[in-house]
């Protein structure tokens, strides 16, 4: 038979820490975790020799946001939106070219009713229920698609794959074309590290098109060529400083931004 353990009375209940070890009884500083950093720092380096050249620091507000999946998910469906064409148009019987003359009698043939030419039921006649052309963007607010620009850089900066060069000029036209996958290669950014993306602010036409001929090593675009699911969508970014800084520039108008608050006289 099971029996119930009597409970302590309140003068057996230690309520002196004291008792439990003597250095309780000293004041022992609360640990705090240390504020986050006002900035992040990064290095600008050379392209495509990779030589550290200076140091750059950016706001953490810039390079250091924390991880939102459902951010960058919106972000993703609001540009995949706006680059649907909606083109797709099929004729509705009214816009059918043919006469409206009714095709045969409404009774005294034995078979079904039936109107003009136009008939959606008739082979060559319009659609009961086409597709008509239509805009098929969706909304997504300024501040949030801004965020989702930075925390995809960010997200880049945390896992060491935004590389920040100086200025990247185009190939001369002596220097043979194979000489690129050498280049990435040598900095360990060939097809088994991931692929990577050229961001510059120059069109880099022959650098392009080497790239286009081995497209497994990776693409080049303008700044302004860019979106959210380009900078998420390969192994690394390669991005000029003029050509982030611009883009970060495009992008902060979550910032800054003050509550409106009521005046009186």
């Amino acid at each position: 038979m099971a029996t119930e353990a009597p409970l302590p009375s309140s003068s057996s209940i230690i309520t002196d820490l004291s008792q439990l070890h003597p250095a309780l009884t000293s004041s022992i500083p609360v640990r705090r975790p240390p504020p986050p950093a006002a900035e992040v720092l990064t290095t600008v380096y050379s392209f495509p020799f990779m030589e550290p050249l200076r140091f750059a620091n950016y706001p953490a507000t810039h390079l250091h946001l924390p991880l939102r999946r459902d951010i960058l998910h919106r972000a993703v469906v609001f540009e995949g939106d706006a680059a649907r064409q909606g083109t797709a148009h099929a004729k509705y019987r009214a816009e059918v070219r043919g006469s409206n003359r009714k095709i045969r009698p409404q009774k005294g043939t034995g078979m079904a009713r039936l109107g003009d030419k136009k008939s959606p039921m008739l082979r060559g006649g319009g659609h009961a229920f086409g597709k008509h052309a239509r805009d098929l963007s969706s909304k997504l607010p300024r501040k949030i698609y801004d965020l989702a620009w930075r925390t995809a850089l960010s997200y880049r900066y945390r896992r060491g794959e935004l590389v920040i060069v100086d200025k990247i000029i185009d190939l001369e036209e002596d220097v043979d074309e194979r000489w690129v996958p050498l280049i990435f290669k040598r900095n360990g950014w060939a097809r088994e590290n991931g692929r990577s993306l050229i961001i510059s602010r120059d069109p880099l036409r022959r650098w392009k098109g080497a790239m286009d001929e081995r497209a497994e090593y990776g693409a080049v675009f303008q700044e302004g060529e860019v979106d959210v699911k380009d900078l998420l969508g390969m192994g690394r970014l390669i991005v000029e400083k003029r050509s982030l800084d611009a883009i970060i520039k495009a992008h902060i108008s979550d910032l800054g931004t003050e509550v409106a608050r009521a005046t009186y006289d």
